[in-house]
């Protein structure tokens, strides 16, 4: 399969701190803020982060999915590695997915005493350390614990009606501690982990910084090209309310292993819990006012996942898995003075109480591998999953938050509805020599589909009834075809991975802002057909040992393949959201050995990105975002042994903003990447 995966001290090493910085060492895949993150894999993506929505590309910490995209933010520490998997996912893993996953997957506890500790200090108030100690306590139970703190202020500058302070963005404290027993033929790891994430909201600025003759059916004009970083990160709007976000997860997680011979038993279950605070602000697109909102919300996750498989070395490998997840959420999202200025007057709060919204998920796959004759082997993978998806709740057009005034408005959002799949995996690999493998797979990937606000006139206590078209919105599914050659040259001098890729993807799940629930909401409807052609190629040279170089080169053709947005206008034949058509990383560090041990490390990195389009359907535009290039520079000292380093680092020397989601209508906002950071990152090893 199509995997990339990423060390912890690579992590480090090139300053990749939080998941939103993936994109910068692994191609055709962007991390943006977005409602939470959003996750974009080879164009593949959803824009729905609300409580009822599903992602297209899961996050997962240590195997286990987080549900919610607003707890994934966190900072990486003490990672082992993280792993990038590309395509649809579902016959070896618990979670099904569309577009690929995210795993990241900390560090184990080992039977040696030792720890380490790690500081940042940079622009922007940036301040990040993490204190990190392993203890054996016996020669079969070792215990290992890890501490974060994570501060920065926000990018976005003042303009001179921005009365409240945005800094700072974020201010998150987070710690793991995991228990390792060695059963000898087996192993039990038990892991908790809390993180407080805290900050100031406000992420974003006004869409006309970037672009003007952005109105229903324009085409937007990108005038940023003359504008200085500060300018394009200015926001000049007058803000009086509350920004804190004061937000918390935590979680436990079991994994148990145990080898019985001829077959294996692997057993993991996790209960987590998220709280969600929040004072923001919705910045009105005319940059006049911002009105003031506040979120509630309480979320809870259960999972649990079985599988067996087989050892030995035989010509058979199996694994069979059943898999069980339950998330329920109880939120408040209001809205203050948007469609009605003063307090106490009916609409003066517009609000989406939404309690209880449960998703249940039931899966049962597995995956069979033949050695057909020596180097060459068949796979073939199947999966039945189970989507089962309620809401009660309302939107609300009402004069206080209490909502028991005359003439206040409660519409009830109402709805279940349950689905199902049958998806699976078929390929063949072959091993050309000892060090080359040639493979290709032909998979099928499905995301449950959902509801949006209202209810059936069949409804018990329904007073918004919907036509069932357009309270629901159906699976998308989506075939890919894959081949790729993973090599080895020249004693291991070049690495080499390659992969061509075509996917078919049908029932494209789109979301849109519209006016169906008495103001704006999100509205989703399985909208589009698309096809998504590419490659890509990952490398690293090493001529001798003092030189490295790396290369990722990545093609994206994706385009709708049938698109109506209205009856009026086509989108058929336009480019995916997020695919730029041709991006490249490349890098190269040169160490230089010291007399008496250690070591001096110069890195300089690049990327550079073709444009891309960003759709605002409730205005039929499409953004043009321009291509870009940003590049990084590090010099580091690694003393003897690697008892300690000291490196200074630049991030996106050009200083590129670069508009990663953008809004029209009402409020008419872009969000961006991370523009010129720079500063200090010092380590010791014990």
């Amino acid at each position: 399969m199509a995997l990339t995966a990423v060390t912890g001290d690579s992590l480090i090493e090139t300053g990749v701190t939080n998941p939103t910085q993936i994109g910068e060492v692994v191609p055709n895949i962007s991390i943006d803020r977005n409602n939470g993150l959003q996750i974009t894999i080879r164009g593949v993506t959803s824009t729905d982060g609300t409580e009822k929505g599903d992602p297209s590309a899961a996050f997962m910490l240590d195997g286990i999915y987080i549900a919610r995209s607003q707890a994934q933010e966190t900072s990486f520490f003490d990672v082992a590695r993280v792993e990038v998997l590309r395509g649809p996912q579902g016959t070896l893993f618990g979670r099904n997915t569309t577009a690929g996953l995210v795993n990241v997957i900390t560090n184990r506890p080992t039977f040696t005493f030792g720890g380490r500790a790690d500081v940042t200090y940079g622009n922007f108030g940036q301040v990040q350390t993490t204190g990190v100690v392993n203890l054996p306590i016996t020669k079969t139970f070792a215990v290992r614990a890890a501490v974060n703190y994570d501060r920065r202020d926000n990018f976005i500058t003042s303009g001179a009606r921005l009365t409240r302070d945005l800094d700072p963005f974020k201010k998150n404290i987070s710690g793991r501690v995991t228990a390792l027993w060695d059963l000898g033929r087996g192993e039990i790891i038990v892991r908790g982990d809390y993180a407080h994430i805290g900050g100031n909201a406000p992420n974003g600025v006004l869409t006309s910084n970037f672009y003007s003759g952005f109105g229903t059916g324009q085409t937007p004009l990108y005038i940023g090209n003359d504008r200085s970083s500060k300018d394009l990160r200015r926001l000049n709007v007058p803000i009086t309310s509350d920004l804190d976000r004061d937000n918390s997860t935590w979680g436990v997680q079991g994994e148990f292993t145990y080898d019985f011979g001829p077959i294996g038993v692997a057993y993991l279950g996790s209960y987590r819990e998220f709280k969600r605070r929040e004072n923001g602000v919705s910045i009105l697109g005319s940059g006049a006012a911002a009105i003031r909102n506040r979120f509630d919300g309480d979320y809870w996750q259960n999972s649990q996942e079985l599988r067996v498989y087989t050892n030995g070395d035989g010509p058979l490998k199996a694994q069979a898995g059943l898999y069980y997840f339950k998330e329920k959420s109880g939120i408040s999202f209001n809205l203050f003075g948007l469609l009605a200025p003063n307090p106490g007057t009916v609409g003066y709060v517009f609000g989406f109480p939404q309690d209880p919204t449960i998703a249940k998920s039931y899966a049962g796959f597995g995956q069979l591998t033949w050695r057909v004759v020596e180097g060459v082997r068949l796979t073939g993978g199947v999966r039945y999953s189970n989507d089962d998806k309620s809401r009660v709740g309302a939107t609300i057009r009402c004069g206080t938050v209490a909502c028991t005034g005359p003439g206040d408005v409660v519409t009830r959002n109402i709805a279940q509805r349950t689905f199902d799949k049958v998806t699976w995996r078929a390929g063949v690999d072959v091993d050309l020599d000892p060090r080359t493998l040639l493979f290709g797979t032909i998979s099928t990937g499905y995301k449950a589909g959902g509801f949006n606000d209202g209810c059936l006139a069949t409804t018990a206590g329904c007073n918004n009834p919907l036509p069932e078209a357009a309270l629901f919105y159906n699976p998308e599914t989506i075939t890919s075809y894959e081949a790729g050659i993973k090599t080895r040259l020249l004693n291991n001098a070049i690495r080499l991975n390659l992969t061509a890729f075509h996917y078919d993807y049908s029932g494209i799940q789109l979301s849109q802002v519209s006016d169906i629930c008495g103001g704006p909401c999100s509205v989703t409807t399985n909208a589009a057909e698309a096809d998504v052609t590419g490659f890509e190629l990952e490398t690293t040279v090493q001529p001798v040992k003092s030189s490295l170089f790396n290369i990722a080169l990545s093609y994206l053709d994706a385009e709708y393949a049938d698109f109506q947005v209205t009856p009026a206008v086509s989108f058929t034949g336009r480019k995916l959201d997020r695919s730029p058509g041709l991006s490249v990383i490349a890098g190269y560090t040169h160490t230089i050995e010291l007399p008496g041990g250690g070591n001096i490390e110069a890195n300089v990195r690049t990327r550079v990105s073709d444009s891309y389009m960003l759709s605002a359907l409730a205005t039929l535009n499409q953004f043009r975002v321009p291509g870009s290039t940003r590049s990084d520079a590090s010099l580091t000292f690694n003393a003897p042994s690697d008892r300690f380093y000291v490196q200074g680092f630049v991030k996106n020397i050009e200083d590129a903003v670069v508009v990663t989601t953008v809004a029209t209508g009402t409020f008419a906002t872009a969000n961006f990447a991370d523009p010129r950071t720079y500063g200090v990152r010092a380590g010791v090893k014990f």
